[in-house]
């Protein structure tokens, strides 16, 4: 099966509007930036590729772990940086000296690139990728092509 990335923007910005609820990841219900993530997965390949454990809102930094870098390895394709396309999924550093542990979607590229997201206090949301969020991106990395 072929995915397009014009598919992963659709199912995205399908979720816009989707209050934040914390490990959940229901479209119109309730989710966070990775249930965001794995209901666009779970829309495009029709079931989710691992189950995924409970973790608390400050997951892994005690350890200094990257899990959800390590996660999104195991799954999704990595690639450049420089390299944002339509449809690829984004890793965050939030705070610098910590792990990356917010996600996002690219649904807009070039002068006026957006991404959808999803983070405490607000919905999913469609933001500009301004330069405060530019320079938080650690990873890049784009759902399987087949």
């Amino acid at each position: 099966m072929m995915v397009s990335r014009k598919e992963v923007v659709r199912a995205a910005r399908a979720w816009i509007g989707t209050p934040y609820v914390h490990q959940a990841s229901c479209r119109g219900a309730g989710t966070d930036c990775l249930g965001l993530v794995r209901g666009v997965w779970r829309e495009l390949f029709h079931g989710e590729p691992e189950i995924i454990p409970n973790y608390s809102r400050d997951w892994s930094e005690a350890e200094g772990r990257e899990e959800l870098w390590t996660s999104a390895r195991r799954h999704l394709t990595e690639k450049p940086r420089e390299s944002l396309a339509l449809g690829d999924v984004i890793l965050f550093r939030m705070k610098e000296g910590c792990v990356a542990k917010h996600l996002g979607i690219v649904t807009q590229t070039g002068p006026s690139a957006c991404f959808t997201h999803a983070y405490s206090g607000h919905s999913v949301i469609e933001s500009p990728l301004s330069a405060p969020w530019r320079k938080r991106i650690v990873a890049l990395f784009e759902f399987p092509r087949s």
